[in-house]
């Protein structure tokens, strides 16, 4: 398959610290690519240049064949990559239905074309039957899939995943594990961040880990994660 996204040699500092240093991979189209490391190891500063949200200090990233660093987020957007974030902060105010509509008038003007993505995404999230609750009535687990949705109803060619399975259950965890496997079967590249390992382990063809803002690691799962480097800085003895 060919790379959907190219990243080579990006670089963020944060008054001399190294956030991220030299980072570079692939996603193929029709991948899910997963980024794993500890807390501070650069993860999210990185899906924030690649999604607009920050500049690089050097490096390019190149999506669908055309250079995007340097994009705003929202142009970024509209060139088909959405994002999730790991603080889930929907409209609290809104129905779940309305936070999904104000994603999907990304690509349409039209309010009733807009319903129509959400009442589609919210079925597929299997959120359809809360559809007309306030956000801020939801539990974490139906927060986490509105994130998922919000992002998904922007029709993105990339979805950008931040640890949307953090702070939930096993069985729940599953849940989103099968919601992801149907939209990456349907066509969609998935790039996420994940400290659950099940889950990555159940949905990743191929794994990236960062420590201390560099890649120590980058390959299939059961070679990434027999990496001794891997085991030393982030998944620990017991993972032996």
């Amino acid at each position: 398959m060919t790379a959907l996204l190219s990243v080579r040699d990006l670089s963020k500092r944060f008054r001399g610290l190294a956030a991220v240093s030299n980072v570079g991979f692939d996603v193929a189209e029709g991948d899910i690519f997963a980024i794993i490391g500890p807390n501070g190891a650069g993860k999210t500063t990185l899906f924030n240049m690649i999604a607009g949200a920050m500049p690089c200090d050097g490096g390019t990233i190149t999506f669908a064949g055309e250079r995007i660093d340097g994009l705003r987020s929202d142009q970024a957007a509209q060139r088909g990559i959405g994002r999730t974030f790991q603080v889930v902060k929907p409209f609290p105010a809104l129905t779940v239905e309305d936070n999904v509509v104000i994603g999907a008038l990304l690509r349409t003007t039209s309010v009733n074309e807009a319903r129509g993505i959400a009442s589609e995404v919210l079925t597929q999230l299997d959120l359809i039957a809360r559809k007309d609750q306030v956000a801020s009535s939801l539990t974490l687990p139906d927060r986490k899939r509105l994130e998922v949705a919000r992002a998904l109803a922007t029709r993105p060619k990339l979805l950008l995943l931040d640890e949307v399975m953090a702070g939930l259950r096993p069985t729940e965890t599953d849940r989103i594990v099968a919601i992801l496997r149907d939209l990456n079967r349907a066509g969609l590249t998935i790039l996420l961040i994940e400290h659950v390992m099940r889950a990555v382990t159940a949905l990743a063809s191929r794994i990236l880990v960062l420590h201390h803002g560099a890649k120590i690691a980058e390959g299939t799962p059961d070679a990434v994660l027999r990496d001794p480097a891997v085991i030393e800085s982030y998944l620990g003895a017991e993972a032996l």
